[in-house]
């Protein structure tokens, strides 16, 4: 299921990894991830039904930070659940994981999700100009970052509005 949603072109034009994921190449990603005590990997679900996963790496416990991504499965997703995952992921990193500060890394052509971000508080910290090839050309990556107190600030006037009645 995992494997799929990574492969889903979608998901791959936004990611560092575009290639196709062979299932030996995921089977030894998610060995990996699973035995990193660094990384935390959730399954968001819906109703029972699995709609996306969150991945937590580079926990850092001395610094209280770590860095995070999370995709959609794109066949299920409807409108609004970006949103509500990323509500969840950020409640559970400050709440759960305990974090100071949680740090992400995009592509600056994926606009919407940056703009997405921003919502919920990130803030751009830096850019890293021509940082990744992609489809034959440098990239730049945008580094964003929210720390504890941002989040708490904005979770509760962010709660009402992902988690209002959703009718579509």
């Amino acid at each position: 299921m995992v494997l799929k949603w990574r492969n889903a072109e979608l998901v791959r034009a936004c990611m560092y990894t575009d290639h196709l994921i062979s299932m030996e190449e995921h089977r030894a990603w998610f060995a990996k991830a699973k035995a990193d005590p660094a990384s935390v990997h959730l399954i968001c679900e819906e109703h029972g039904v699995a709609i996306g996963v969150v991945n937590f790496v580079q926990i850092d416990r001395k610094n209280s930070k770590a860095f995070w991504g999370y995709y959609l499965d794109v066949e299920k997703a409807r409108r609004g659940r970006g949103s509500i995952m990323e509500y969840l992921a950020l409640d559970y990193a400050f709440d759960t994981l305990r974090l100071r500060k949680l740090c992400g890394e995009l592509f600056a052509f994926n606009e919407h999700v940056l703009k997405l971000h921003k919502k919920f508080g990130f803030r751009e910290e830096g850019c890293f100009r021509s940082h990744v090839l992609k489809n034959g050309r440098y990239e730049d990556v945008v580094s964003i970052a929210i720390f504890d107190e941002e989040w708490a600030l904005n979770r509760e006037g962010l709660m009402k509005a992902c988690f209002r009645d959703r009718t579509t």
